[in-house]
């Protein structure tokens, strides 16, 4: 949580110098159940709210939520956020008052919303997520070193399917950008961070990419 939440607070411009704090969890994540864990203690007494950790504008803000996380729910380990997060409440939490529903009223915080809504759903539908969770079966890096562009890519596997996450952690658009799979075929995008649907600029891979054995190819890779 610490190394997450560090990484993400950092300007995009020097997240290139943090990529170690995104990898290392992985050389112990199985060794325990582990629960991902953003917990109460991290929106209050001047901690600020989730999305206020983020640098950059609003737009930027509510980019590297969903970002973020987007990481959190592909990254192995059950997941818990605290009141909120889910649609970016600006306030820290306070024990006083009720959360600011209000604010799904702006499209950003609703487009916020609905997409922990689809995280949620493709959670409990695309058995990769959970099936093989608490196993080094179920994880394997694509490329985990391309610190240069702040970017990395795995897979996650369950026992008849395999999900491929790539995470720009930039505003740069990554056109052309180049991986690496264990299958050839069409691969279904099912989920894009920068839809528009979620407040996003709507860049992505139009529904999928094809690939051929040895080398995939996401054109282009949002932010996210």
């Amino acid at each position: 949580m610490n190394d997450s939440l560090r990484y993400i607070s950092q300007d995009p411009i020097y997240r290139r110098y943090y990529q170690g704090m995104v990898t290392f969890s992985m050389v112990y994540a199985f060794h325990e159940h582990f629960v991902l864990v953003l917990s109460h203690d991290e929106v209050v007494h001047g901690k600020g709210s989730l999305i206020e950790k983020m640098p950059g504008d609003a737009w930027q803000k509510f980019a590297n939520v969903r970002m973020f996380l987007a990481w959190m729910w592909a990254h192995p380990g059950k997941k818990l956020i605290f009141q909120g997060i889910e649609f970016g409440q600006w306030r820290e939490w306070n024990h006083n008052q009720s959360l600011d529903w209000h604010l799904t009223q702006s499209p950003m915080h609703d487009g916020l919303r609905r997409f922990v809504q689809h995280l949620n759903w493709l959670y409990v539908h695309e058995p990769a997520y959970y099936e093989l969770d608490d196993s080094p079966e179920g994880f394997e890096w694509i490329d985990s070193n391309d610190s240069d562009n702040s970017v990395w890519s795995f897979m996650r596997k369950g026992r008849n399917q395999t999900l491929v996450f790539v995470v720009n952690a930039t505003p740069v658009v990554r056109g052309g950008y180049r991986l690496g799979v264990n299958a050839p075929g069409f691969y279904e995008e099912i989920l894009n961070t920068d839809a528009e649907t979620y407040g996003g600029s709507n860049v992505g891979n139009w529904g999928g990419v094809m690939q051929s054995i040895g080398a995939g190819r996401a054109d282009p890779i949002p932010f996210g």
